[in-house]
């Protein structure tokens, strides 16, 4: 008989820092966000790192080379946010557990250091457990949850680090 692949966080962050070092692009984002929706069908790996004791923001990798950090999350209740992008850099949200609504933005105004932009919904769409999306450098989106959600998020870098602007939906 044989016994499922174990998989760890290590295993994923080395095969996400391969994928990127050779393609750090979109098209190679796609392919961490393919292997992450891979990673998202093993229960197992999903309840070793995301677990109810889990904040609403964990680091549990950071690449030193490429700067791209792997992140659990874990939501409780609903919560709304604001359209964002993530700056000069990109991120993969993975759903784990529970469901997600986002919603894509057209900027409609630039946002600056003293202005809050503006943005347009343009799409909205689930993400429900096992799928991943990427949003690349400028894509704005913002999640919404109706109940408690887990996720695993592959940030371009790692957004404490990182000064954003802030948008307003119109």
């Amino acid at each position: 008989m044989n016994r499922p692949v174990e998989h760890t966080i290590e295993q994923f962050a080395a095969a996400c820092h391969d994928i990127l070092k050779a393609e750090n692009n979109p098209a190679g984002r796609s392919k961490v966000c393919a292997l992450l929706q891979e990673y998202l069908k093993d229960k197992q790996f999903v309840s070793t790192y995301v677990t109810d004791e889990t904040p609403e923001r964990k680091v549990l990798y950071e690449d030193p080379e490429l700067g791209f950090c792997v992140l659990a999350h874990h939501y409780q209740g609903a919560k709304n946010s604001a359209p964002h992008d993530h700056g000069p850099y990109w991120a993969i949200y993975g759903q784990a557990e529970g469901e997600t609504e986002m919603n894509d933005y057209a900027m409609v105004e630039a946002a600056g250091p003293e202005k809050t932009g503006k943005a347009r919904v343009t799409r909205t769409y689930k993400l429900t457990p096992g799928v991943a999306h990427v949003y690349n450098e400028g894509d704005l989106h913002s999640p919404k949850r109706v109940s408690s959600t887990k996720l695993i998020r592959i940030e371009g870098k790692n957004m404490e680090k990182v000064k954003r602007y802030k948008f307003e939906m119109v």
